[in-house]
């Protein structure tokens, strides 16, 4: 999906919505430091590292420590909140609720725009190989660097 055709804010009201659901159903709690790094995270669809999450809410108050904050990120991703960008050391917010099939992160190497996009047929295809293989995969990630159709026109 074109940038210009999507509403940012509509996207992070459901992030946040659909974090505390999830919180509340698991019985955990998304503290305000974890809420507040969630949000630091999904202004944008931009890829962000830790020290430029610490940098965005420095500008907003007290800089925290990059403990706190990885701590933070830690738990966003065990609930499938965020994204690791392997390819970049940064973080994405999850954008959908990927319960049933692995998501494919597209990096645009121009603007640095992730889309989380789903192809199950992919999944299946990296979890046959291994299977075949005798492999026993601890992690998959699959990411795709290229440039988004922004970036093209």
């Amino acid at each position: 999906m074109s940038q210009n055709q999507h509403n940012h804010e509509t996207c992070k009201a459901d992030l946040i919505d659909r974090a505390e659901k999830l919180c509340s159903s698991r019985g955990t709690k998304l503290t305000n430091q974890r809420r507040i790094v969630l949000q630091r995270i999904a202004e944008s669809h931009n890829a962000v590292g830790a020290y430029e999450i610490i940098e965005r809410m420095a500008s907003m108050g007290a800089r925290p420590a990059p403990i706190t904050i990885y701590r933070a990120l830690d738990f966003l991703l065990d609930h499938d909140l965020v994204h690791r960008v392997e390819s970049r050391n940064a973080y994405i917010a999850c954008t959908c609720n990927h319960a049933t099939s692995q998501p494919i992160l597209l990096v645009c190497a121009e603007c640095g725009l992730v889309n989380e996009v789903y192809a199950p047929s992919a999944a299946l295809a990296v979890q046959a190989t291994t299977t075949a293989l005798r492999f026993t995969a601890k992690k998959i990630v699959l990411e795709v660097t290229g440039i988004c159709a922004d970036c093209v026109a």
